[in-house]
């Protein structure tokens, strides 16, 4: 159990770090929200698919927050850690474990993006004002849909990998 328990821990480290690479790579400003768009999405979404809730909410949460904080937006990042940290656990836990195709893993890809968008705005909101709330949802919109996309389009050939990847 408790090595069970270290190797989860130590896999999720792994994909934050591998999370927090790609996102700083690809970094759009976005300043209507003093806020970014980045690739998290797919780390998180990847993470969560192929390992489960609890691997997918300590990638989200520790991504969000390291990205937050390497970024420059120090602001965001207990939100951050609080969003991604949901929207992993979620995609993760509406998983089913026996077939990954595009069927079983929409709805948990709409609703980890839901809790995305939703809890960016509130957080934005509160910082900034209803109307940067507003103008929050377009941009977080375009993340999670393209992380969607990219997400989709490499966890069917990651699947067949994925006994040799633990």
């Amino acid at each position: 159990m408790r090595n069970e328990k270290l190797k989860q821990t130590t896999l999720a480290a792994v994909l934050i770090a591998m999370t927090v690479g790609l996102s700083i790579m690809f970094v759009i400003p976005v300043p209507a929200t003093k806020g970014m768009v980045t690739l998290c999405e797919v780390g998180i979404y990847t993470s969560a698919i192929l390992f489960g809730g609890p691997v997918g909410g300590m990638v989200g949460a520790g991504s969000g927050f390291l990205i937050d904080i390497l970024s420059g937006y120090p602001e965001w990042c207990l939100f951050s850690l609080v969003i991604h940290g949901l929207q992993g656990l979620a995609v993760g836990y509406f998983t089913s474990e026996q077939t990954k195709s595009l069927k079983t893993m929409l709805l948990p890809l709409l609703i980890g993006s839901a809790i995305m968008v939703v809890g960016y705005y509130f957080a934005t909101a509160l910082l900034f004002g209803w109307p940067a709330g507003l103008a929050s949802i377009v941009g977080n919109l375009v993340q999670v849909g393209f992380g969607m996309v990219v997400t989709l389009s490499i966890v069917e050939s990651l699947v067949k990998f994925k006994p040799n990847l633990v």
